[in-house]
């Protein structure tokens, strides 16, 4: 029963060792070293208690026992064993000349447990020794060392699910071998006839092999589990590391990617404006520094601005895929005429910006300019077609001719001095092109400050039922009242909002204007549709229908009195923006319209893609209807097929009876125009609609709405 006990202890503290092992192989640095120190006390009292076990069950006539002071030097001769063995295994690097020197250190320590156990049972006469048998039981041990240090090697190496078998069938062939180094070092030790045990009344009895047993298998067991868990916490530890680093290169990726989507234009991968000023400030730091280091040294830089003349009527003949064809292409070419520290950047539909920096003159930037246009000119190559365009340069460098934060504004300036003379040219600024320049950048700053200071209001023009000479609705139209300059016109700062990204935060101020209107005429007793105009930037911002929900949400307007129109060349710019914002709004129930209908290249086909419930004829086609038999026929054909697709036709820009008379003869369903009544005040609306005829519009019946 205790050689059974020691072969189970022995296998068990052999597992133990090898999973102790791995652990201090797989950490370093302090938690290293705390699993080499536990793991020797554990380890090494694991086999000791196999031997002691052993030698329990070792069976003589006389009693036997064992000295103290030997049986805890043997202890530690097993712990200092099983040191070198965790230490070895768990640093060393697997060469033959290491593998013998680790299992001979482990050979001798072992070996020493046993022989030192062995001289606590105090003989006399003294045991005899058949160092034949000592030497066979050495190299027992040395063998059983080499091979368990080989099977840890290739145990390190083996996947997760086979690991346990693995080390199970390890900790047996090393579990044998400490299990031969006993019983041959038992083998060796001879005992005189009449030998008498002095130390029979020290360690020993039934009792403490008991004790020695449970305490063995308590520890060993405990600290396997131990190793478990540590290592399971561990791989925990290492997934959420990895999925943090994971995680921390993916944010980083998507900070780079958004960083990147600020700062470059989409269509050309070229800078946008906002990294182009950013490089602009750098360049003149560069600049200062230069001329103020060295007063020899005159740096300079140099700001061109390209614009192409006749890109518009490209886009309106051949469509917008061929435009952004033609713009990448124009991308490519001003890229090839760029030196490497130069930055090219995209700053409107076609219109390009280049900061030359360390140029020495104007002469060199003229000679910068003539080549861009000369390979501007150069026709590009379509699938069935080659389209040639021109373009028109602005110059201004600095410090020469241009203060430091106008140079984009007086470089644009140029390039429009460059376009007055016909195009195809460039222009270097001069001092009286700044006036209009100075009068715009002024102009841009007060716009900036018109929404905080409650400068804009919306004004108000009828449309008018063509069957019940009703006003069938309104539509919002923007003012601007400056403090010095009075009425700016519409189409003075519309663009300029556009050019500048302030339009989003205008159009969205126009829209809950609109619906607080609308909630104030009701508790005055009239309900009124009010239509109001989408930019091209609004349509891209993915949030529009939600704002549009919220500002009718807030002032519990019903969605179908809000009517939303866009431009035909807007609608036809991107359908696939165009259709997301149309479904999203058609979604909450707002009404939709398509305005300047026949201005832009599409044709009523495409229109059956939109859940527009309007279509709104341009002025153009309005104001030649007295006089042109062709105008009459595009109208009256415009009509009929937009009541086929179920759209109702607005005619705007009506000024006479002539006119007025016309279109209802072709069955238009709304009229709008300065015969019916210039745009007006909201105050002065109501009061139209009770019967108070404003001065300069026509009569017809006011005292309700016909909204449909």
């Amino acid at each position: 029963m205790g050689v059974l006990a020691s072969v189970v202890i022995a296998t068990l503290a052999s597992y133990v060792a090898l999973d102790l092992a791995r652990r201090v192989h797989a950490t370093r640095g302090r938690a290293s070293m705390l699993w080499w120190g536990f793991g020797a006390g554990v380890m090494g009292t694991g086999i000791w208690a196999m031997h002691f076990l052993s030698m329990q069950a070792f069976m003589l006539p006389i009693p036997l026992g064992y000295n103290g002071r030997f049986t805890l030097l043997s202890w530690f001769a097993g712990v200092a064993a099983s040191a070198v063995a965790l230490g070895v295994a768990g640093r060393m690097t697997y060469r033959p000349r290491n593998l013998i020197r680790g299992s001979i250190a482990m050979a001798v320590g072992i070996a020493s447990m046993h022989y030192i156990g062995m001289a606590a049972l105090d003989m006399t006469p003294a045991i005899q020794w058949d160092f034949r048998w000592i030497g066979a039981s050495v190299l027992i041990a040395v063998f059983a060392s080499a091979v368990a240090l080989a099977l840890f090697h290739k145990l390190v190496k083996i996947p997760a699910e086979r690991r346990v078998a693995a080390q199970f069938g390890a900790a047996a062939v090393l579990s044998a071998g400490i299990c031969g180094l006993h019983y041959v070092g038992m083998e060796a030790a001879g005992f005189p006839m009449g030998a008498v045990c002095l130390s029979a009344d020290n360690l020993g009895g039934a009792a403490l092999t008991v004790v020695v047993l449970l305490v063995s298998v308590t520890l060993l067991i405990s600290t396997l589990l131990l190793s478990m868990l540590d290592a399971r916490m561990q791989s925990t530890a290492e997934r959420l590391t990895a999925s943090l680093l994971k995680a921390n290169t993916q944010l980083k990726t998507a900070n780079a990617e958004l960083q990147q989507q600020a700062l470059t234009d989409p269509l050309t991968g070229l800078p946008n404006r906002l990294l182009f000023e950013e490089r602009l400030a750098q360049a003149l730091a560069r600049v200062d520094r230069l001329n103020h280091d060295d007063e020899r040294i005159a740096a300079r830089l140099a700001v061109l601005f390209i614009d192409l003349d006749g890109f518009k009527p490209i886009n309106d003949s051949f469509g917008h895929s061929v435009g952004d064809h033609i713009l990448t292409e124009v991308a490519d070419r001003l890229r090839g005429q760029a030196r490497e520290n130069d930055t090219v950047a995209r700053v409107g539909g076609d219109e390009f910006l280049m900061l030359l920096e360390d140029v020495p003159g104007i002469a060199g930037c003229a000679i910068v300019a003539r080549k861009i246009i000369a390979v501007l000119s150069a026709a590009f190559e379509m699938a069935d077609r080659n389209i040639k365009i021109s373009c028109s340069v602005g110059i201004v460098m600095f410090p020469d001719n241009g203060q430091r934060d106008k140079l984009i504004a007086n470089a644009d300036a140029a390039m429009y001095a460059a376009k007055r003379g016909g195009g195809g040219n460039y222009a270097v600024f001069e001092a009286s092109m700044g006036a209009d320049a100075n009068t715009q950048l002024e102009l841009l700053s007060d716009l900036r400050a018109a929404l905080d200071l409650g400068q804009f209001s919306l004004h108000y023009q009828p449309k008018v039922s063509g069957t019940s000479n009703r006003i069938h609705g309104v539509e919002a139209l923007l003012r601007w009242t400056h403090p010095t300059r009075g009425n700016v016109p519409p189409d003075e700062f519309i663009g300029m909002a556009e050019r500048f990204g302030l339009i989003g935060r205008i159009g969205q101020w126009v829209i809950e204007e609109a619906c607080r209107q609308m909630a104030q005429w009701r508790t005055q007793g009239l309900r009124m549709r009010v239509a109001v105009n989408l930019s091209v930037h609004q349509l891209r911002e993915n949030t529009l229908a939600d704002r549009v929900n919220a500002a009718l949400t807030e002032h519990n307007i019903e969605a179908s009195q809000l009517l939303c129109e866009i431009t035909e060349s807007v609608a036809m710019e991107d359908m696939h923006i165009t259709r997301r914002a149309f479904e999203a709004l058609a979604r909450i129930g707002v009404y939709l319209a398509i305005d300047d209908f026949g201005t832009g290249y599409s044709s009523l086909s495409y229109l059956r893609q939109l859940p527009a419930q309007q279509l709104k004829i341009d002025r153009s086609f309005v104001k030649d209807l007295e006089g042109s038999s062709d105008a009459r026929a595009v109208v009256e054909a415009v009509i009929q097929l937009a009541h086929a697709l179920s759209l109702r036709v607005v005619a705007e820009g009506v000024e006479t009876e002539g006119q007025r008379d016309i279109l209802l003869g072709m069955d238009c369903d709304e009229l709008q125009g300065y015969y019916f009544a210039r745009p007006m005040t909201a105050d002065t609306l109501l009061e139209w609609s009770r019967g108070q005829k404003p001065e300069h519009s026509a009569d017809f019946a006011h005292s309700t709405t016909d909204m449909e």
